[in-house]
């Protein structure tokens, strides 16, 4: 991308911030910054020249995507975590692989043309959700913890161990594959959670030495290096991970875990996460991208089977497995419906479906063509609901399936410690 995309992403990002000065909430960014890639891709005003092929968008969107988890892991409180962690292991353990299962066995029904392990991959790329899209669901301080918490470390961790099961159902679906045994299959899913779990633990480690280092002997002129902790910590467990077939993703969500729980007292830590702003606009960036690269040839190509595994995806797909997950925890149907819908699909699948065409399967136009559609879908659909779907939940009399209030929880600023909430208040929904 050469000085007239540069200055076209810049004058979006500058106009949004405007309408945000202007009209706040008026329209959600991810639609706004896709919408507006579309405006001014090659197929529009041709101001941004960038494709599903190019090395410069698979860069882009990976290093977002770092910095976001890393970023989301550094703002969750352990101690809250470790009181509400059923919700999140339940989504994880049970939830994601009976998505992937549910999305396989759609993928089978609706694309004729796919086989098995084409059909599976697709299921994998759109089974990650992006918590980046529903924020006005996981920053709402009058939902209770479990329900935010939960939401944000399901999408914080299912990208990474999304990613070793992408693998290996890339490998199978390539043109020339070659068996693939079980034990080669479970050293992929070994080296991948195993080393991005090590690494990321060595990176946030790293981060938060320097960290407390700054804390005890830092002046006003060292502060301005602080904020920087938060992207090169995330690079740093990346660059570990990735080189060894570690996972870089859950690389950096495991690095922002540990710098939060190592780099010494929370308000110390608020000096350094500024840089959640950088990734708040490389998300802005990845989404123009997206829009210009995806969204014109998806225009032209879609077809009804693609609509239809989208809309499969962002519901039965998606909200079975929660539901099925959710058992046994005395969850109301609304909550079961509310933390099932809230599933956006987003950046994770925009990294996998480049992935995909790096792959060069058989069938990889359809599988990036489904995954565009799903992500345009869940941008519009979940950004339009986000709002108005929550304040309906929290206006139900009986506050279905909360055992606490909700005001005794709120979210922290970047860094914040969380209050401590009552015990009741921690449970899953």
């Amino acid at each position: 991308m050469g000085p007239w995309s540069l200055a076209a992403i810049s004058g979006i990002v500058l106009a949004y911030i405007a309408l945000e000065t202007w009209r706040p909430r008026l329209l959600p960014p991810a639609i706004a910054f896709t919408g507006a890639g579309l405006l001014v891709g090659q197929e529009g005003f041709g101001w941004i020249d960038v494709s599903p092929e190019a090395e410069s968008l698979r860069v882009l969107a990976e290093a977002t995507l770092a910095l976001v988890l890393f970023s989301d892991a550094s703002a969750i409180d352990l101690r809250a975590l470790r009181d509400g962690y059923a919700l999140p292991a339940r989504l994880l353990g049970i939830g994601l692989p009976l998505t992937i299962a549910a999305g396989t066995l759609a993928a089978v029904v609706v694309f004729s043309d796919l086989t098995l392990a084409e059909a599976a991959a697709l299921a994998i790329v759109l089974a990650a959700t992006d918590a980046a899209l529903g924020q006005a669901v996981v920053t709402d301080a009058r939902l209770p913890a479990s329900i935010r918490q939960g939401l944000n470390v399901e999408s914080g961790l299912n990208d990474g161990l999304c990613v070793p099961a992408l693998i290996i159902a890339l490998a199978l679906a390539g043109a020339d594959a070659g068996p693939l045994s079980g034990a080669d299959a479970a050293q992929v899913v070994a080296e991948s959670i195993g080393y991005g779990a090590l690494m990321g633990a060595a990176g946030g480690l790293a981060a938060a030495l320097v960290q407390r280092r700054a804390v005890a002997g830092g002046d006003e002129e060292q502060a301005q290096w602080r904020w920087l902790l938060t992207p090169v910590g995330a690079a740093l467990a990346y660059g570990l991970a990735a080189p060894l077939g570690g996972s870089g993703f859950i690389a950096a969500f495991v690095a922002g875990l540990v710098f939060r729980a190592a780099g010494g007292p929370a308000r110390a830590l608020g000096q350094a996460l500024p840089a959640q702003q950088l990734g708040g606009l490389l998300n802005a960036v990845t989404f123009v991208a997206f829009g210009a690269a995806f969204l014109k040839p998806l225009i032209e190509r879609a077809s009804w089977q693609e609509a239809v595994y989208a809309l499969l995806s962002l519901t039965v797909v998606r909200m079975v497995p929660v539901a099925i997950a959710t058992l046994g925890t005395r969850s109301s149907l609304a909550t079961v419906a509310y933390l099932g819908w809230f599933g956006p699909r987003g950046l994770a699948s925009i990294v996998f479906a480049v992935l995909v065409v790096e792959a060069e399967v058989p069938h990889a136009s359809t599988i990036v063509d489904a995954t565009a559609l799903t992500v345009t879908a869940s941008i519009v659909l979940h950004g339009l609901t986000a709002r108005p779907l929550t304040e309906r939940y929290l206006r139900r009399p009986d506050r279905p399936g909360i055992h606490a209030a909700p005001t005794t929880v709120s979210v922290p600023a970047a860094g914040a410690r969380w209050p401590r909430s009552r015990p009741d208040a921690t449970r899953a929904g």
